[in-house]
């Protein structure tokens, strides 16, 4: 298989990722409405570590200090990441923390350059900023006045860029499934401690049949599925253009709400979907016309 032909496989698998992502925003919603957040993220993560161990039972022998300081590490910043969510969404509305969050797609190529001095290509950068723009009239020009909430919102956004970012970097070092597991037993542990610092409960009201589907369907699909395909696919694209593929994210969710729950998207809102797909568009294929024209 070509180069581009595993560029292309790798960021349609993403794009996947991140239809199952928007998928299950209803799902989480409804089973954090009964179960508190930390509480909810616990038995997730537990649940999908182990599944992991399962599928990486083979490799578990040779793991070593080093893969498991890039999964704690990956790991920490996931967790952060929907740390400093559940803070914002408490001092701000949850468009706004929606629209800060889908920032990580332009604040990536700074992280890129901080981090690693990575240059990224111009088309990528083109994406990511159609695509956050898109991002603002999906959530309903969500208000961007600075206060605690949207800053807590903008460590969030930092965090899940760090993710995506050293993520790239080491899934072309590290076992996948290692790696994988690692992250989610260190969300795991992180939610444990959260939760008692939070004073909230470690088991749910209820283990109803809500909640078990919820963990269910988001630990096998959303977890286990979503990061060993985003953390097996990275390798073959760039963080940038991942970035701008999961801003695809918020436009499934929007489908989903609308076919599933009467939920109704304005013209502004279709018009921030639309933006954002040609955002990736722009990602995806700017190379190609990039090539096309200086050949020509």
């Amino acid at each position: 298989m070509t180069s581009r032909l595993k560029r292309f496989g790798a960021d349609m698998s993403l794009l996947l990722v991140a239809i199952i992502w928007g998928s299950t925003f209803l799902i989480v919603q409804d089973a954090t409405k009964e179960t508190p957040v930390y509480t909810f993220l616990f038995w997730r993560f537990l649940t999908a570590a182990v599944l992991m161990a399962l599928f990486s039972a083979k490799r578990l022998c040779v793991i070593d200090r080093k893969i498991i300081i890039a999964g704690s590490l990956l790991g920490a910043f996931l967790f952060l990441g929907y740390a400093f969510q559940t803070f914002a969404l408490a001092y701000t509305y949850s468009s706004t923390v929606g629209f800060i969050t889908g920032l990580n797609v332009v604040i990536i190529p700074f992280v890129l350059f901080i981090v690693f001095r990575q240059n990224v290509s111009f088309h990528s950068c083109l994406g990511a900023i159609v695509a956050a723009l898109g991002l603002y009239f999906l959530s309903a020009n969500a208000d961007i006045s600075m206060g605690k909430g949207e800053f807590y919102a903008l460590i969030c956004a930092v965090m899940f860029s760090l993710q995506i970012v050293f993520t790239g970097f080491y899934t072309k070092k590290y076992d996948t499934y290692l790696l994988v597991f690692v992250q989610f037993a260190a969300v795991t542990l992180f939610c444990f401690f959260g939760i008692f610092a939070l004073d909230n409960p470690l088991l749910p009201t209820e283990f109803d049949y809500l909640f078990i589907k919820a963990v269910i369907i988001t630990a096998v699909f959303a977890t286990v599925f979503a990061f060993f395909v985003q953390t097996a696919m990275q390798r073959f694209t760039s963080s940038t253009k991942t970035a701008v593929i999961f801003a695809c994210e918020p436009v499934a969710a929007g489908v989903v709400g609308y076919l599933f729950a009467n939920e109704i998207l304005t013209s502004l809102q279709l018009f921030g979907a639309v933006l954002i797909i040609i955002g990736m568009l722009t990602a995806e294929t700017g190379e190609y016309v990039v090539k096309k024209l200086t050949n020509s």
